[in-house]
Formats: structure tokens, C-alpha cells, sequence
């Protein structure tokens, strides 16, 4: 595996669902004050495509093992790889008769791949800092709920001699603003691309839908941002995209601004909706 950070760090099941520390709380001991419970992971909508959203029907999804899942920074190259696949996988919808199907999905994934390791070791211009967290089960587990070999073989990594699976992923950028996007407000004072962060590629294997994995990459995400400063958190979704929209505002996410509808038709796509959360006060 080739390592493009010095560091990492992980988040088995449970994850953090609420806090009551202040703002002047550090962020090496924010960890300490959440209460953890896994009870609000259930019925949980995961549709959340919030950088290329469609509304979908979600059928029934078989229950994962909570025990054997993991969140995580990824910084080794064949992890970027299986979140790049499992972006094509759920940002795109493809007939399975289209000619060259699989090379056109390969295509996809190896510029998502590549545009993801910029992200992350720095070299994108107007990116202060850029993690990708991923949600994993191990390849054992995926096999025993019989899902598609295409998606096991897609999206798996090695972890230290284990094959596993990505079945979540986002970013979380560090910056003023993401491109072709409506840009967040907060914070007024100076400096705000120190502490606003915006949340993006966010998605949940189809597959897997409704099995809490969304709410619980966002709290990981939460962290991670807390850990760097970040005090507003933004993220961009769909107006059409309901499942999301409840995932948010479950997660503490409030309306802020809507994209205009010439800048929506301009771009050919669903009209945006920029939604905030304050972690000063988390």
C-alpha cells in the first residue's frame, strides 16, 4: 500500500451521538464527553448523494454486524481507490447492456481516484486540508449477506492483511468554498477558511441503505473537523433529495441560503441546498 500521510486514525462501532462540552472545550479531549448509543441508528435513511443526488426507493437492505465496522481517515492509495469506485457506483446510473460499460467505470473511477489523491496530500490549489473518511466491513462479512461480486471485488482494500470492503464514504475540505458551489457565510470574523469546512462525494452503498451508515459518517466527520478547528461545517444537497435533506437535520444541519435556479439550470442539475452546522457550540 502506498501511504500518503504519516498518520491515520480509526473509529470502530459505537460512534459519538451527542455531546455536552462548551466551545472552549480542547479538541484532544472532546472525545471524552459523548455518550455513545447505537439505538439511533436504526430506520435511518442513507440516501445521501449530496455532490450528484437522485431521489431513489430504497428496498430492503440486509442488517450489517455494527461490531465489525470501522471509520476512518483514508490515506493509502488502494483505499482512495475503493471510495473513488464506490463514488462511480453511486453517483452514476449506467444500463447494464451500455457497450464498454465496465471500462467507461473504470475510466470514471481513475479520474476520481486521481483527483482524490490531490485532494488529500495538499496539492489542490484552494484547499487548506482535505480528508477522506470512509465507513468498512471486512470482505468475510459483505460475503455472507450475498452481495453483488461487483461490488465486493470494486470497492475492497487491505488493512493489514484483511480484505475489506468501502461501504461509506465523504470528504470533509477545509477551505472557503467548493467549486460550482454556493458559498457558506460563517464565519464573520477573520480567517474564515481556517476554521469552515464543507462536507462533499457524500455516499452510502445502495445496497446497504438504512443501516445507520450515513448518520454515522457524519459523525465521524464532525470529529475530524472539531480535531482541526472547524467551528461552521457546510454541506451541499439536492432540493429533491428528501432522504438527505431528514439525514442532516438529523445529524444538527440548518438551512442557510439556496442556490439560484439560473446557476442550477446553467450547470444542468438539481438546485442546491447550503445547509449549516455550528460545532462552535457542539
Amino acid at each position: 500500500m502506498t501511504l500518503l500521510s504519516s498518520s491515520s486514525s480509526s473509529l470502530p462501532f459505537p460512534i459519538p451521538i451527542h455531546t455536552s462540552s462548551s466551545s472552549s472545550s480542547s479538541s484532544s479531549s472532546s472525545s471524552s464527553s459523548f455518550i455513545y448509543n447505537f439505538s439511533v441508528f436504526s430506520n435511518v435513511r442513507t440516501q445521501i448523494q449530496c455532490s450528484a443526488s437522485t431521489t431513489n426507493v430504497c428496498t430492503q437492505s440486509p442488517k450489517i454486524d455494527t461490531s465489525l465496522l470501522t471509520i476512518a481517515e483514508s490515506f493509502y492509495e488502494d483505499e482512495l481507490w475503493a471510495a473513488a469506485s464506490l463514488r462511480v457506483r453511486s453517483f452514476n446510473r449506467f444500463h447494464p447492456d451500455t457497450f464498454g460499460l465496465q471500462d467507461h467505470r473504470k475510466y470514471l473511477a481513475e479520474r476520481e481516484f486521481e483527483a482524490l489523491k490531490e485532494r488529500v496530500s495538499g496539492k489542490r490549489l484552494g484547499f487548506r486540508r482535505v480528508s477522506c473518511i470512509n465507513a468498512s466491513l471486512p470482505m468475510s462479512h459483505i460475503l455472507s449477506l450475498s452481495l453483488s461480486d461487483d461490488f465486493c471485488s470494486s470497492c475492497k482494500f487491505s488493512d493489514g492483511g484483511e480484505d475489506r470492503v468501502v461501504v461509506g464514504t465523504l470528504d470533509l475540505n477545509q477551505c472557503l468554498s467548493l467549486p460550482d458551489e454556493i458559498s457558506g457565510t460563517k464565519p464573520e470574523l477573520n480567517e474564515p477558511d481556517i476554521t469552515r469546512a464543507y462536507l462533499s462525494n457524500v455516499c452510502v452503498a445502495e445496497e446497504l441503505h438504512r443501516n445507520g451508515l450515513g448518520y454515522a459518517l457524519l459523525e465521524k466527520s464532525k470529529l475530524v473537523a472539531y480535531d482541526w478547528g472547524i467551528t461552521d461545517l457546510y454541506v451541499h444537497v439536492a432540493v429533491d433529495n428528501e432522504p438527505a435533506k431528514k439525514l442532516y437535520t438529523k445529524s444538527g444541519f440548518v438551512y442557510e441560503s439556496d442556490e439560484p435556479a439560473w446557476q442550477a439550470r446553467f450547470l444542468d442539475r438539481p438546485r442546491r441546498l447550503l445547509l449549516w452546522k455550528d460545532l462552535a457550540i457542539s
